[in-house]
């Protein structure tokens, strides 16, 4: 069944219909606008969240950095930031697949319905034309035979008419015989004009405009189907995701299954242990001997409390949390002399005073080590010093060794630049066209200051480590020996050299250094990825790619959900990161 047969003279309802259509287009595409917009704010405001809450710490010796609860809580708003990512995702191919493309097709649509109904409007004139020409023709045929009928019946009364002349019976006669030959022409155009009317209006009803209705109908149904595209696009755009959005979900909960209590209770140990002993108990001191009252503190003869034994503080309670009890600089260092005690009120009591038993205590007091009297104690603002001796022994352990780590990597990358600038100085001098080998002079000696700068600090650091008690823990910190062009001996702790040596990084960096200086060296990739989905690359600056291809890692993702990589033919661009799996080189 078509439009051109069943709604032959439904012309308003067609016309009608088919712009109520072009409408619910328009309708849908403003609703998945606005979708799209409510898609991209909630993606900002997640990345937002996700910035907000994931400030980057300027230093990595912050102690929450190694605990399990704290990189999960930075696991969770690294996987809200890629969820948002696809948020956006969905965003941009709701906009690209739907409102753009139904855009574009509706306003094709709209010009084809403007032509069809052009058409239309033209073969209804057309036929309203030829049915005036035929209403024109009728009229006067039938204004001429009324004249050519009188004319007949003004000749017969002439004609019997016994005072007519024969000459005025003749005339009327005339005059009749010309009024119906006119009467008879217009007959036969009147005839002419109704049998090409017939013909057009048959034309019309049954060819023109069914033909007209049928393209119309054509257009509706494709209408129809494009918007019933537009709406299953509507949700696999979102499908298309989901597996990608479930992988941010499994994300946050392998994030709540890594928090490990017991290991970060093991980190919480290792990062305040001080390594102070606990303090011991209080020494008796025996009142009942006939010391001189004169140095007690209350007539009652009240021995005195832990502050006091340290010489600080008299008067004051003892408590392990207190906040008001501190100790002087002298008592923080366990291998520190314990100040001499001496008497509240007046001068010190003779050598042996009056009973030779009390003198002994007080000796005996004397070489006893002195006593940490709480850990409140030890929670001072000290002057930060070069050497961490205001840090607890423990801890200026791990921070000098984390020190030498640090020097030690510095310096090996001196060592490098060295080798490789004297390398660039060897291919100058062979060939003069490339460089001039004077120009490296000043990099060469700022190389080799920065050299002996680290070597000093090294040896400074593995001194004060050695001082703290670390020469057995880091064997790996004994003193380096350079030969004359600045490289890096490495021996065993034994003394012999060990067979296997490291690989010179400069070997890798300078192995195309050609004489000729042909073509610049691109970015060395960090890694590589492979896909787990298909990626278009429309937009600019994108990269597509196909599952299960591998692409090498040129730059990570930044937080911007991007990530930088290259194929092996040179093609460099962005993909999402979460759309691969990553593994970078160590």
């Amino acid at each position: 069944m078509d439009w051109g047969t069943e709604l032959w003279d439904q012309y308003d309802s067609i016309e009608k219909h088919t712009q109520s259509g072009l409408e619910l287009v328009e309708k849908y595409v403003k609703f998945v606008k606005e979708r799209t917009e409510i898609e991209q704010n909630y993606a900002k405001q997640l990345r937002n969240l996700s910035k907000k809450y994931n400030q980057k710490r300027s230093s990595k010796d912050e102690p929450e950095c190694r605990l399990s609860s704290y990189q999960s809580f930075l696991d969770i708003l690294n996987e809200m930031n890629d969820y948002a990512g696809q948020r956006e995702l969905i965003a941009e191919n709701l906009m690209m697949n739907i409102c753009i493309d139904l855009t574009k097709y509706l306003q094709e649509l709209k010009q084809e319905r403007k032509a069809y109904l052009m058409e239309a409007k033209r073969a209804q004139q057309n036929l309203e034309s030829t049915y005036k020409q035929l209403d024109s023709s009728k009229k006067r045929f039938e204004r001429e035979w009324r004249e050519a009928e009188r004319a007949a019946q003004y000749a017969e009364k002439t004609d019997q008419d016994i005072n007519a002349t024969k000459a005025d019976v003749e005339k009327a006669k005339q005059q009749a015989h010309m009024r119906a030959h006119v009467a008879d022409e217009c007959k036969n155009d009147y005839a002419a004009q109704l049998q090409k009317y017939n013909k057009e209006q048959n034309q019309f009803y049954f060819n023109e405009m069914p033909l007209i209705f049928n393209n119309l109908q054509d257009l509706d149904e494709r209408r129809v189907r494009k918007l019933a595209h537009g709406y299953i696009l509507f949700s696999d755009t979102e499908k298309h995701v989901m597996p990608i959005i479930g992988k941010c979900l499994e994300g946050i909960t392998k994030a709540g299954t890594n928090v490990n209590e017991k290991n970060d209770s093991m980190v919480i140990i290792e990062q305040n242990k001080s390594g102070f002993e606990r303090p011991g108990d209080v020494d008796f001191e025996d009142y009942s001997q006939g010391i001189n009252r004169a140095s007690s503190d209350s007539s009652l003869g009240t021995p005195k409390g832990p502050m006091d034994l340290l010489g600080k503080n008299k008067g004051k309670n003892f408590w392990l949390f207190s906040k008001r009890s501190k100790l002087s600089s002298s008592t923080l260092t366990p291998s520190s002399t314990p100040p001499t005690p001496s008497p509240a009120n007046g001068p010190p009591s003779p050598k042996f005073g009056r009973d030779p038993l009390s003198y002994c205590l007080k000796e005996i007091n004397k070489t006893v080590k002195p006593r940490i009297s709480s850990f409140r104690t030890l929670r001072r603002s000290p002057t930060v010093t070069e050497d961490f001796a205001h840090l607890p022994p423990e801890q200026r352990r791990k921070r000098l060794q984390q020190k030498l780590e640090e020097i030690y990597k510095d310096l090996q990358k001196e060592v490098d630049q060295s080798e490789a600038l004297g390398k660039m100085k060897d291919v100058y001098e062979k060939n003069p066209q490339m460089g001039d080998p004077a120009s490296l002079a000043s990099q060469i000696n700022q190389t080799s200051q920065n050299i002996e700068r680290l070597r000093g600090e090294l040896n400074k650091y593995e001194t004060w480590l050695a001082e703290a008690g670390g020469r057995g823990e880091t064997l790996r910190y004994k003193p380096h020996t350079f030969n004359n062009n600045g490289t890096l001996d490495v021996h065993s702790p034994d003394g012999a050299h060990s067979d296997e040596s490291t690989p010179d990084p400069s070997q890798a960096i300078y192995a195309e250094f050609d004489d000729d200086f042909e073509d610049e060296e691109l970015t060395a990739p960090i890694g590589n990825c492979t896909a787990m989905y298909n990626f278009p690359g429309a937009s600019e600056g994108t990269i597509s790619m196909q599952e299960g291809e591998v692409l090498a890692v040129v730059e990570e993702d930044k937080g911007d959900g991007w990530t930088r990589v290259r194929r092996s033919n040179g093609d460099e661009g962005y993909i999402p990161t979460s759309y691969v799996t990553i593994t970078l080189s160590k």
